[in-house]
């Protein structure tokens, strides 16, 4: 249903908006179960839902974003390429300013741009 699970894969836009959505349930659920724990051990109070943005999840959301961007540019060997480095990092900035939501869909269009070997 959500197609290949490799994120180093070269996707159509079909395939990015599946990896999108695919990767917005998964942060809601690691984020949601993080910020739960770490409530529960004192370390952050009113954090707030992830889809109202709350501070603690806009962190965890940044990191993931960051994480997603960083595996699919090492999985491809592009790490030397200054625009898929780029992408990344307008992905980790709009994260961080505006939006989790936002943020992952420079990263999904990532997917659609070929390895570059």
């Amino acid at each position: 249903m959500f197609g290949t699970s490799d994120v180093g894969a070269k996707r159509d836009v079909m395939g990015a908006f599946m990896f999108y959505v695919t990767q917005l349930i998964i942060l809601a659920g690691v984020s949601t179960v993080l910020v739960h724990f770490l409530g529960t051990a004192g370390v952050v109070e009113n954090a707030g839902s992830f889809f109202e943005g709350g501070h603690v999840n806009t962190v965890i959301g940044s990191i993931f974003t960051l994480w997603l961007g960083g595996s699919i540019l090492s999985k491809r060997g592009a790490t030397s390429d200054v625009m898929s480095f780029a992408i990344v990092a307008v992905g980790v900035y709009l994260a961080w300013t505006s939006s989790v939501m936002l943020g992952l869909v420079p990263i999904a269009l990532l997917t659609t741009i070929g390895s570059g070997k």
